[in-house]
């Protein structure tokens, strides 16, 4: 009776959080012995309401990466401010070769967004936002700065909550 209760509690906590496979990568190495393939998992875990993280898993079988990467976005979580279901104010951000321009949006305009930048903010909870990728075409590097621009979004919210 006890272990149903444990699976059931685990479950529940699994489905909590929301899911998305960005990147999945197939990966090869030179070696002595010829080639080594592995894969590289680019997942987005969200709670859709206001946290979100991001990993990168890296594993010889498909499954195994993207379980890897799912469970290093939950580790890395990221508290996000949403307020009318978009962000408080607008963000810029350069993050290596990626620029993200996150703009809040009225209710009833939607996600606005790219691929990387869509399933970032999607997985937070974000219904309304408009967004512009100007750097790099590169997935990870879109989610890696999205997620950045969110946090210190977030940091910038809360010290001016601070002040007043």
């Amino acid at each position: 009776m006890k272990d149903t209760n444990i699976t059931a509690q685990i479950d529940r906590k699994q489905e909590e959080y929301e899911e998305k496979i960005v990147q999945v990568n197939r990966v090869s190495k030179k070696t002595k012995g010829g080639n080594k393939i592995g894969f590289s998992a680019l997942a987005v875990v969200g709670d859709g309401k206001g946290k979100v993280g991001v990993g990168l898993g890296k594993a010889p079988d498909v499954s195994s990466a993207i379980r890897k990467g799912v469970s290093i976005a939950k580790k890395n979580m990221v508290e996000i401010p949403i307020i009318n279901g978009t962000i408080p104010f607008e963000f810029n951000i350069k993050l290596g070769a990626a620029k993200v321009l996150l703009k809040p949006a009225p209710p009833g305009s939607g996600v606005i967004a790219g691929g990387a930048v869509r399933s970032v903010v999607t997985a937070a909870g974000i219904h309304n936002i408009s967004s512009k990728v100007l750097g790099t075409k590169n997935q990870a590097s879109n989610v890696y700065a999205t997620i950045e621009a969110l946090r210190l979004l977030s940091l910038r919210y809360k010290r001016e909550q601070e002040r007043k």
